[in-house]
């Protein structure tokens, strides 16, 4: 097999040919002709030509080559107390009869259904559906705000919801439907149906003549058949939040995403089919629509549906339990997710109750994954820990280390280099490639390899200003980082996140890493507040891990010096708390921004996407300790 610097550069240098023979590896109904389409440019298409169906090559293709009775699925409830396993055939079953649903209410290719869904395996069945017969879906996180999904629903459209009566956060029952019904009333445009799957823990009312009970519609359905589409039909839409506070719908095609998807399980993650896969993130996140539907089962593999958390779903050995049970080879999820284990069980006492023999690797991605956690991970479980680098418009890795072509060295801090296909490079603020290690703006070079967004959903004009226009020729990452001499890349914060001390342009994650090394710290942030000598100061926030009795005052000062000795005076990091917890969002990111306008005395919008309001409440009461923000008013 080709190593990794041959296949890299064949991807650069001969795209045509690296994802035509790539290409080969989906069933087609019509064999694209046209690889990379560059007629539009830099609106590029790929296999602009083909016909295919992702549904099919997700499942009956599987049956009909023999995998009919391997599981599909498994879906693991700690918060319900189930487990239950579908096979492809049953997978293939269900689905065809939900898409059948869909075709009755008259939903056909083209036509938006939004899938606004718990946890449970009827939400992959909704996405597989749609895909059966050609609709485009958007998965809305299940329990998120009616203002936000009414934004979501005026935008895309739908014919038909797909939802659940409740979702369950660890032991709180979440009802759906309340918020579903006052979405649609404050919304402009109006679904035909919701589809509504009840569940015991809370019954919904359903709206006569509108809304559907899942279970009845289904047993009375006729199964419908796949649908070809062309490669450049919209699979789906998935929103991301807009700088202007209005959500960008990323598109994701058929034909680019299947071959994509395909090609990363073996090259990336050095899966076999047939083998568990598990991502543990959610369906509303585009890790979920990746990883744990569309690529496990497109690659023939069994993927793991988990309605819980990694601690307190029962304890912090939630994850350990998951892998042992299930015979889990590949581990996929958030740095946050090591984090909390960490935090809850630092010596890795609840590892040692499980027998993690088959277990190979573990992925990291999300947000950066400070070396202290990756380090720590590893020495728990003994494999491979890789972070890797990706984002929701580009629907799959950007930087890892391939593991199915040539596993290289780790270094902590680092996803490692490019994967094939995406030409990664490093600009100062007037476009010149920086090769001296310094930190610059992570481009990359057009046009990017299939499975990327090729545009947003009625926005050409908001794709091209919001990643076109800053590099013409590049599509910008709105990371900031650097490379080394051996092309590892280094991704230190978003741009933003880049403050300006006293004229010194230094990256809050490289103080973040120096934090994260403190034997007492769990996890912690870095933010730029603003000073009227030196423009702006880092500020640090630390949560301790469980046990830690040494004294706040004591701590702090030790996470001063470790700064200054590390990074130097320059860092002038003077300024450190200890809070309970950090404000983020559902799928683990640190609310860096919203920290800033609080120190800053901003008023700033409540994020849509936050896990728990209140902890900003603690944040406003600690920077006002430290003599920052006098109380900013959220707002509405």
């Amino acid at each position: 097999m080709a190593d990794y610097q041959t296949l890299y550069d064949q991807s650069i240098n001969n795209p045509d040919q690296f994802w035509g023979e790539a290409s080969n590896a989906i069933d087609w109904y019509r064999k694209p002709t046209t690889i990379l389409d560059s007629s539009k440019a830099p609106f590029y298409r790929w296999f602009s030509d083909g016909e295919m169906n992702t549904c099919y090559n997700a499942i009956d293709r599987h049956i009909e080559q023999g995998r009919g009775d391997q599981n599909a699925i498994i879906y693991d409830s700690p918060v319900t107390n189930t487990v239950k396993k579908y096979t492809y055939n049953e997978l293939r079953d269900e689905v065809s009869k939900l898409a059948g649903v869909l075709a009755a209410q008259g939903v056909s290719k083209g036509d938006r259904v939004i899938v606004y869904m718990p946890m449970v395996p009827e939400a992959v069945m909704a996405m597989l559906a749609c895909a059966r017969i050609g609709a485009i879906h958007s998965v809305v996180f299940g329990g998120f705000a009616s203002k936000e999904l009414a934004t979501r629903v005026n935008d895309a459209k739908p014919k038909v919801i797909m939802s659940a009566s409740c979702g369950i956060e660890g032991q709180r029952v979440i009802p759906y439907k309340p918020l579903l019904d006052e979405a649609i009333e404050l919304s402009e445009h109006k679904p035909d149906h919701c589809i509504i799957l009840q569940r015991p823990q809370a019954e919904a009312t359903l709206v006569a003549g509108r809304d559907l009970d899942w279970a009845e519609s289904t047993a009375a359905a006729t199964p419908a058949d796949c649908v070809p589409v062309l490669a450049t039909d919209p699979l789906y839409i998935l929103y991301t939040s807009g700088t202007t506070g209005i959500p960008k719908g990323v598109v994701r095609d058929n034909g680019g995403h299947a071959v994509a998807m395909m090609w990363s399980m073996r090259n990336i993650y050095n899966m076999e089919p047939g083998e568990v896969y598990w991502a543990a993130s959610d369906v509303g996140w585009v890790v979920g629509h990746s990883y744990i539907v569309y690529a496990p089962l497109l690659y023939g593999c069994t993927t793991i549906v988990y309605e819980g958390k990694p601690v307190g779903t029962p304890d912090p050995g939630a994850f350990w339990r998951v892998i042992s049970e299930h015979d889990v080879r590949i581990l996929f999820t958030a740095p946050t997710a090591f984090r909390a284990i960490k935090k809850e069980d630092p010596k890795g006492e609840y590892l040692t109750k499980y027998d993690l023999k088959n277990f190979r690797t573990l992925f990291l991605a999300g947000e950066r994954c400070d070396p202290d956690t990756l380090v720590w991970a590893q020495d728990m479980l003994k494999v491979p820990v890789v972070d890797h680098w990706w984002q929701t418009e580009t629907g799959w890795a950007i930087a890892a280390n391939c593991l199915g072509i040539e596993e290289k060295a780790i270094k902590p801090g680092s996803p490692t280099t490019p994967v094939p296909g995406f030409n990664v490079q490093c600009l100062d603020e007037t476009g010149e490639e920086i090769t001296d290690g310094k930190i610059g703006s992570i481009v990359i070079k057009l046009p990017m390899p299939p499975g990327c967004l090729p545009t947003l959903w009625n926005n050409d004009e908001r794709f091209s200003s919001s990643y076109l226009s800053a590099h013409p020729g590049y599509y910008l990452t709105g990371d900031a980082g650097y490379k080394d001499e051996e092309n590892y890349l280094f991704i230190m914060s978003r741009i933003d996140d880049i403050i300006n001390v006293a004229g010194h342009r230094l990256s809050t994650g490289g103080m973040e890493e120096v934090l994260a090394a403190h034997p007492d710290v769990a996890e912690c942030a870095v933010i730029g507040v603003s000073d009227a000598l030196k423009g702006e100061i880092p500020l640090g926030m630390v949560v301790l891990k469980a046990g830690v009795t040494r004294p706040d005052a004591e701590i702090i000062k030790e996470l001063i010096q470790m700064v200054r000795d590390k990074i130097g005076p320059v860092a002038s990091f003077k300024v450190a708390t200890v809070v309970k917890r950090l404000p983020k969002t559902r799928s683990g990111k640190i609310l860096r921004g919203t920290m800033k306008k609080i120190a800053d005395g901003q008023n700033y919008n409540m994020p849509a996407t936050i896990d728990d309001p209140s902890i900003l409440d603690e944040i406003e009461h600690s920077l006002e300790e430290l003599g920052y923000a006098a109380r900013a008013a959220a707002s509405a």
